[in-house]
């Protein structure tokens, strides 16, 4: 009965629910294959034993129904002879024989009803485990698949941000030669028309302001 119970809380399993809680699916997904084929085989060991003991039971019944007419032959030569005191025993022997096969009888229906409830778990369990095979395969993969595609999107995240980065490292730098480069022109830049003019104004105010400071130091 352990047996059948260990079996039917196998083929009431749900993957799906194992599988959210377990913090391994794959190892998960492993054992329950494991179990259900270390199951698998204990069944098949279990049908053996039970078809074997039905057979027994069956062939000590139909010694003893076999027994039972050979005493009843004897007490049948009894009477014809004459001894009745050894057909009386004779009988009492087949009677015995009778209860026996009558308990083998119910034994061997018991006995094959317990086989047929094995036949039975073995053929649901060994379907089970086919189908539990396939879908451990396909939840597996699924499984690999979802880890590859989350370390794949981890890859891209930290490829885009370390891109982000070195290109406004690169952005920065050009700004900043840019802005080198800009004022190295300005200081480099060649003499136009309108600077020397505006250096020959700049000198004549130069010289008015220093003549007016004469004029009035002069006057003092």
């Amino acid at each position: 009965m352990a047996l059948l119970e260990r079996v039917s809380t196998l083929l009431r399993a749900n993957l799906n629910d194992l599988i959210e809680k377990a913090e391994d699916p794959e190892r998960l997904l492993k054992q329950i294959v494991l179990d259900m084929e270390n199951q698998l085989l204990q069944v098949k060991t279990q049908v053996a034993i039970a078809i074997a003991d039905q057979h027994l039971l069956e062939k000590k019944r139909a010694e003893h129904m076999e027994q039972a007419a050979e005493w009843r032959r004897k007490a049948e030569l009894a009477v014809q002879k004459g001894h009745d005191d050894l057909a009386r025993a004779a009988l009492e022997r087949a009677l015995s024989d009778d209860q026996l096969v009558a308990g083998f009888t119910e034994q061997a229906e018991d006995q094959k009803s317990e086989a047929d409830n094995l036949r039975q778990a073995l053929h649901k369990l060994d379907q089970k485990l086919n189908e539990t095979r396939a879908r451990c395969e396909m939840l597996v993969a699924e499984h690999r698949r979802a880890r590859v595609v989350g370390r794949a999107a981890q890859v891209r995240q930290a490829v885009g941000t370390g891109q982000e980065q070195a290109l406004g490292r690169l952005k920065s730098r050009v700004r900043t030669k840019a802005a080198e480069n800009a004022a190295v022109s300005e200081v480099l830049a060649p003499e136009t028309l309108e600077d020397r003019f505006q250096a020959l104004e700049s000198e004549d105010k130069v010289e008015l302001l220093l003549n007016e400071i004469k004029s009035r130091q002069s006057t003092q």
